[in-house]
């Protein structure tokens, strides 16, 4: 049995910001929604890949979301690491870099951290 990996959920405080965000640092852009009274949810990706992240905001929710100790997180590829890691430098998102493994990690308006790693 085969299984295709779809789509991983963030929820999110500001959906707009979370969008304006994915769109500048990963050029993430909408795919579809589902609008809903309670909540809207938002699948964003591009078109390196099939890979969609959902984006889910609770209308009523106020408090930001308890992300524990944040041991997880999603990782993107890029071509370009040195000119990547100079646009999110700028964008002042870099939480981590390790030189050693070629990697480092960025951080969401809501405390997601993701990973940059170099396309191989």
């Amino acid at each position: 049995m085969a299984f295709t990996f779809r789509h991983t959920n963030f929820n999110v405080l500001d959906l707009q910001r979370s969008l304006d965000f994915y769109k500048a640092a990963l050029g993430l852009t909408e795919r579809r929604r589902i609008t809903k009274p309670e909540f809207i949810i938002v699948y964003i990706g591009n078109d390196q890949s099939d890979f969609e992240l959902e984006l889910t905001w609770i209308k009523d929710r106020k408090k930001p979301y308890d992300l524990g100790e944040n041991e997880f997180h999603t990782a993107f590829s890029v071509p370009d690491m040195e000119a990547a890691l100079e646009k999110h430098k700028k964008m002042n998102c870099v939480v981590f870099e390790n030189p050693d493994m070629g990697i480092y990690f960025i951080t969401d308006p809501d405390g997601y951290w993701l990973e940059v790693i170099p396309e191989r």
